[in-house]
């Protein structure tokens, strides 16, 4: 399969690219614990973008693993995830931001993952109002039976990686977390790769 991207994302830094249907995009966990705030928009229509509910009433999990789609607001399916050497991804704690970060932590002026998306975003002519309840790829988000949760320490070592498939041509953002406050990155964001392949003869 041709590549056509390999990047290194800094600790703290975001990434976005488009990608045709059957593209493979894998995020790769270089260092280990270290959070990925993910969203993903249908290429020909961005306002049909990832919807947290529809992804975990259909997959029938919170937490996502290989094999698992990402669907729309529309339940239309934008990607799926192929390979995947955690086997658990959050769905539900969101990305940080100045403002959470100063409500949970008392600290001021933070860098975010809401602030990345916002930069990233732009360069796609989306806006903040198109900032959902995002995937978090390797952070590790338990649910007790009481209902409370909590961000523990993550469970990703280096190296390891997931790997999704666009089956639709889609617009695929993240950013890797800057998060200092709680255990999402060990309390200290590391670098992740990025890879882009296509598969067949398009290349």
């Amino acid at each position: 399969m041709p590549e056509l991207l390999r990047k290194t994302i800094a600790a703290g830094g975001r990434f976005s690219a488009r990608l045709e249907t059957g593209d493979l995009l894998r995020i790769v966990d270089l260092e280990g614990r270290q959070a990925v705030d993910f969203l993903v928009f249908a290429a020909g229509l961005p306002t049909d973008r990832y919807n947290a509910a529809n992804t975990m009433k259909l997959n029938g999990t919170i937490y996502l693993g290989k094999g698992a789609k990402l669907y729309s607001e529309r339940a239309q399916a934008l990607m799926t995830i192929v390979e995947d050497t955690v086997g658990r991804h959050d769905t539900i704690g969101g990305c940080c931001s100045r403002w959470s970060n100063f409500a949970r932590y008392g600290v001021e002026d933070t860098p975010g993952c809401y602030h990345n998306f916002v930069a990233e975003l732009a360069g796609w002519s989306l806006g903040p109002s198109d900032i959902v309840a995002n995937i978090n790829f390797f952070m590790n988000v338990p649910v007790r039976p009481d209902g409370s949760m909590a961000i523990e320490e993550g469970l990703s070592k280096p190296g390891d990686h997931v790997e999704l498939r666009a089956e639709t041509p889609v617009i695929a953002v993240l950013s890797n977390c800057p998060q200092r406050h709680n255990p999402a990155t060990g309390f200290a964001p590391t670098p992740i790769e990025v890879m882009l392949t296509r598969q067949g003869s398009r290349a």
